[in-house]
């Protein structure tokens, strides 16, 4: 496979993300913040790379991304490379454009951060990204934060506001939605099914929270979303979701407690909206309340022995008042709920294997669900993945600049759009386990 250079409209979406920054136009391991903060990757994620927080990554996010070691000026910019290898048990129905139908490498993702301390209270983690499989860049993650402390009742705290592009993105644990595992995951895979619309929405919103942490164990968050107009979608190269008829609303609740050697979470988190799928149709829209729970543990110990659990479910109601007006929809309450537990250890910030289950439930609606011989969409397996984080450490070799981790992905199948057996995209029927997937990929940042 041949690696062409970014188009050019990769850096000129980058540039824009910055001046939208300054001027105010309308979940990775960054090495940036190492740099700025003059600590170790491994002090604030697991294994010193990907999203998973420890307790200081944790109030580094709450921060506002604006601690700092004081020694002058850092530059908040870094970048990032992912490249796999796939293999499904079946060929892909349809074989991708530029690709095969199995067996497939790419350069699956190269993005450019902004990411760290613009001002004592301001910080940004900000991604564009082009894509090696699609062939174009978007502005993927926007969080823009505003951060300061709090004293109420004698108790510390941290108040703050974000603007972001992504209701689950701004979650302090990074135990949910747009950062749960798979940290990364091969475009020519098949998923863990359908999405309740809180998990579904990156980079096609904009919205405005406020959050707090009060007394270092009670976190609040609530938020106002709207979807952005077609000229909006364009600019960022976003998927058109529809339209929102009245503002989006997002809220989150969740008790952390920190024991130094271990520290748990768990809270609630939901969302609603009236969306409507044309926009050039005014009237009834189908109608969304999400409503969600968490959990997470983690054993540090000395470091040299990480154990992790993070489990979520999440309920989704659906008024699907447009949709049934269509006629596209049997009826107009229908359900969708989504679970999904992952478990991981790590030796000595390095050698690393997780496991993940998933499961998909839906409530039965054949013309909603046209692919699935039932009417459902419930899809379920698990996730193995095994992975070697050489770098990332204090003393690890070029740090904070060198950060790469090598992994094999493993995903099985038990049930796939309904159950054992689907019709897939060309119009054949397809078993779920046809759609085992393999995968080898390489994950850098600088």
């Amino acid at each position: 496979m041949n690696i062409r250079k970014l188009p050019w409209h990769a850096l000129a979406l980058f540039t824009f993300s910055m001046l939208a920054l300054l001027f105010g136009t309308a979940a990775h391991a960054v090495p940036s913040y190492a740099r700025q903060t003059g600590n170790a990757c491994a002090d604030c994620h697991i294994a010193g790379f990907g999203p998973q927080l420890t307790p200081y990554g944790t109030q580094f996010k709450l921060g506002g991304y604006t601690d700092t070691d004081g020694k002058g000026v850092k530059i908040p910019l870094s970048a990032m490379l992912v490249a796999n290898w796939t293999r499904s048990s079946k060929d892909l129905p349809e074989a991708p454009q530029h690709f095969n139908s199995n067996d497939n490498a790419a350069v699956q993702e190269v993005s450019a951060f902004l990411a760290g301390r613009l001002t004592d209270n301001i910080g940004t983690f900000i991604q564009s990204t082009y894509s090696g499989v699609d062939r174009k860049s978007s502005l993927d993650q926007l969080d823009v934060r505003f951060a300061s402390p709090l004293k109420l009742g004698g108790q510390e705290g941290i108040v703050g506001v974000s603007l972001n592009n992504n209701p689950t993105l701004t979650d302090p644990f990074n135990s949910m939605g747009q950062w749960r595992f798979p940290y990364t995951e091969s475009d020519f895979g098949f998923g863990t099914g359908p999405s309740p619309m809180v998990e579904s929405l990156g980079g096609s919103v904009m919205g405005l929270n406020a959050y707090t942490l009060w007394d270092k164990n009670f976190y609040a968050e609530f938020g106002l979303y709207d979807t952005l107009s077609k000229r909006g979608l364009s600019m960022v190269n976003a998927d058109d979701p529809g339209k929102f008829k009245n503002l989006g609303k997002y809220w989150r609740v969740a008790y952390f407690k920190d024991m130094k050697r271990d520290n748990f979470t768990v809270g609630l988190y939901g969302f609603n909206a009236d969306l409507q799928p044309d926009r050039n149709v005014s009237g009834p829209a189908d109608h969304y309340n999400d409503i969600g729970i968490d959990a997470g543990y983690q054993f540090l110990g000395n470091r040299e022995h990480i154990y992790t659990v993070n489990a979520s479910y999440v309920w989704e109601k659906q008024n699907l008042k447009y949709t049934y007006g269509l006629g596209d929809s049997d009826r107009k309450n229908n359900d969708l709920n989504k679970f999904q537990v992952a478990a991981s250890y790590h030796y000595a910030q390095t050698w690393g294997i997780t496991g993940s289950l998933f499961d998909t439930t839906s409530s039965k609606d054949t013309t909603l669900n046209s692919s699935s011989y039932n009417g459902r969409t419930n899809t379920s397996g698990y996730m193995l993945q095994a992975d070697w984080t050489p770098w990332g450490k204090e003393s690890s070799w070029a740090a904070p600049w060198a950060n790469v981790r090598l992994g094999m992905q493993y995903t099985g199948y038990n049930r796939y759009e309904g159950g054992n057996h689907y019709i897939d995209d060309a119009g054949n029927d397809r078993r779920a386990k046809d759609n085992n997937t393999l995968g080898f990929f390489v994950w850098t940042a600088i």
